[in-house]
């Protein structure tokens, strides 16, 4: 039996939104001890109108490792879902996402005070992906559904993995994720009924 490999999404319209968001995530981490009281989502500054925390956290990170896996992540989705955005639709829904795990954190989880890191968001491009694969019948995107419910499920059970705490040097907001794949769930279900209104 011969294995074949998907061909990467490497057309510029493919690419630009990922890079992107590494870019900036990169920038932030470089910068991270000037920015990062004024730009990590912190729930106090929220209080006191300073509303692009609800975006602009998620491009900050706790240490380099943090950094890594994060943007490891974004490449991995990428390769994986990358041929189904152009930069535009790939921002526009990274910011929807952004801005709707932060509102979960902000209004649900009252005990997290600050958060940083991309993760709420992957979990969401994760399921918006995984629809994407259902729309063209690619039965894989019914595995990654379902396997991204469980991960999150487990983690609302049984926590985070110790071996992430110790590699990012802090505790994983798991709500995040959570959020993120409610999040992905509404940005997918729009997505599905306008295709319906357009037929």
């Amino acid at each position: 039996m011969m294995i074949t490999f998907k061909k990467l999404p490497t057309k510029s319209t493919h690419i630009i939104g990922p890079l992107v968001i590494m870019l900036l995530a990169a920038l932030a981490f470089i910068f991270n001890h000037e920015l990062s009281h004024s730009f990590n989502f912190n729930r106090e500054l929220i209080t006191q109108d300073h509303w692009w925390l609800f975006i602009t956290g998620h491009l900050f990170h706790t240490n380099d490792m943090h950094l890594v896996l994060n943007c490891a992540a974004v490449f991995l989705l990428w390769a994986l879902h990358g041929q189904f955005f152009t930069w535009q639709s790939y921002l526009t829904i990274w910011l929807l996402l952004a801005l709707g795990t932060s509102i979960g954190l902000y209004i649900f989880s009252p005990e997290i005070i600050s958060y940083v890191g991309l993760s709420g968001i992957l979990h969401g491009l994760f399921v918006i992906g995984a629809y994407k694969d259902i729309q063209v019948h690619e039965k894989t995107g019914y595995v990654l559904i379902v396997a991204v419910l469980v991960k999150v499920a487990y983690e609302q059970v049984y926590g985070a993995s110790e071996e992430v705490i110790q590699l990012i040097e802090a505790n994983v907001a798991i709500d995040a994720h959570l959020y993120g794949v409610i999040c992905g769930f509404l940005v997918a279900i729009t997505l599905y009924l306008v295709s319906k209104k357009q037929q």
